[in-house]
């Protein structure tokens, strides 16, 4: 795991600043192996990353006047190298610069959510084994199911946190190649050995075969895999949401001693952490459908991709570490309550157990049709509100004479449904410390 200290926080990586010195170490690196290869002198090398400085509000100001962000950038670094400028950008275009360096802010970025996500399956493991035994009702379609626990839900959760990690370090790796192939990826002004030998010194590996740029389909896998990063923590916020509306509570975001839910209403506990994260991952879903779009280019190069992608990127990522972090707050801090959880098992008034009556009947020789409607018309009654369904099937002549009243008891037992439970955890390496 990357120590989160040794990590820039996500805002300095899409600084004006760092972007900047990303593409002063592609230029001087460049520089460094022609000297290496014998293409320039290594004096002028070594010149050139002694003397090799940039003043932003002096790019800034050359911009406004060219309108060209590189040319302005080159000029800054000539005013500042002096004569051995004239070696560097030998041989580049602009998107042998803009591309290499942007693969470093990807990866430096990727590697701030990847650290986010290996802390976001700490806390997941950790109260996924707290409540791994805790009984509650399972729902689908928002109706009560089968009885799961809450540390199941949570074990889910920790699962796809786990592929998600796998599916930003591939997606990484993906965006981590430069490209010094030239204006039409031809390689007709630098040998491909360059291009191999900076990507090396600048921990990429080379793009290999290029147009003018490297193509968009990369960075499209890399801002679908965080669309689907904030999709999950939108998919774990609403599942809260859920869960703590009032007429269900059972589970409650943290909310703080001096906290207010509402101007008008004093007693709201509103849930808007969790709404925050799900408003915000719309905005990350919909930049990738930007990204997916920047694909499509003119020929090998046109610039409708480079200004989204000014902003996408930045606000991409920036987003999901910030509903990340969110999520740690709101997981950590997570109000469980294990006694409304049984409550609201109990009333159900045994309808979730329908499924286990139903099979037995099956077990002993009636139709599955004819069990099935058996049990629904006793569970109508229920729906009702005219009793209880164990009730019902005692009362009921043919369930209580196929089943006796021993195992129609039986089947509105708690534990058959969670004995799965301990297995299921160990499948998904979800054990105890000491038991490891």
């Amino acid at each position: 795991m990357i120590e989160r200290y040794t990590l820039p926080q996500m805002g300095e990586v899409w600084s004006q600043e760092n972007k900047f010195r990303k593409w002063l170490e592609v230029e001087v690196t460049v520089c460094e192996v022609l000297a290496h290869l014998g293409y320039i002198p290594k004096e002028a090398a070594k010149e050139i990353r002694e003397k090799a400085r940039f003043q932003p509000e002096r790019i800034e100001l050359i911009e406004s006047e060219v309108h060209h962000d590189i040319i302005a950038f080159l000029t800054n670094l000539s005013q500042n190298i002096g004569e051995q400028a004239r070696y560097v950008h030998l041989g580049l275009t602009s998107s042998d610069v803009l591309d290499t360096s942007f693969a470093l802010l990807l990866r430096e970025a990727g590697r701030i959510i990847v650290d986010d996500l290996e802390r976001l399956l700490l806390i997941l493991r950790k109260r996924a084994l707290e409540f791994k035994s805790t009984p509650m009702l399972g729902r689908t379609h928002g109706i009560w199911a089968e009885p799961i626990t809450f540390g199941l839900k949570l074990a889910v959760w920790h699962q796809e946190t786990l592929r998600n990690l796998a599916r930003m370090r591939r997606a990484i790796e993906g965006v981590s190649v430069g490209k010094l192939s030239g204006a039409v990826g031809t390689y007709a002004h630098l040998d491909p050995q360059v291009e191999e030998e900076v990507c090396e010194r600048l921990g990429l590996k080379p793009a290999g075969i290029t147009t003018q740029i490297i193509q968009r389909d990369r960075y499209a896998e890399y801002l679908t895999t965080l669309a689907i990063i904030s999709s999950s923590l939108e998919k774990f916020a609403t599942e809260v949401r859920n869960l703590q509306r009032t007429e269900i509570r059972e589970v409650e975001e943290p909310f703080l001693a001096e906290q207010k839910g509402s101007s008008a209403m004093p007693h709201k506990r509103n849930p808007i952490l969790c709404e925050r994260i799900c408003g915000l991952s719309r905005v990350v879903r919909a930049n990738c459908l930007a990204a997916l779009e920047n694909i499509p280019l003119w020929g090998e190069r046109d610039i409708s991709h480079s200004s989204t992608e000014r902003v996408i990127f930045p606000d991409s990522t920036i987003l999901v570490d910030y509903i990340l972090n969110k999520s740690f707050h709101i997981l950590e801090n997570l109000v469980v309550h294990p006694q409304r959880m049984m409550e609201n098992l109990k009333g159900t008034k045994g309808l979730v157990f329908s499924q286990k009556l139903m099979l037995e009947l099956v077990k002993k020789g009636m139709g599955r049709d004819e069990a099935y409607r058996v049990i629904q018309d006793l569970a109508k009654k229920v729906w009702e509100g005219k009793g209880e369904l164990k009730v019902f099937a005692l009362e009921e002549g043919t369930v209580s004479k196929t089943l006796g009243k021993d195992l129609v008891e039986g089947c509105f037992q708690l534990e058959p449904y969670l004995k799965k439970i301990d297995e299921i955890f160990q499948r998904a390496g979800l054990v105890e410390d000491e038991d490891v």
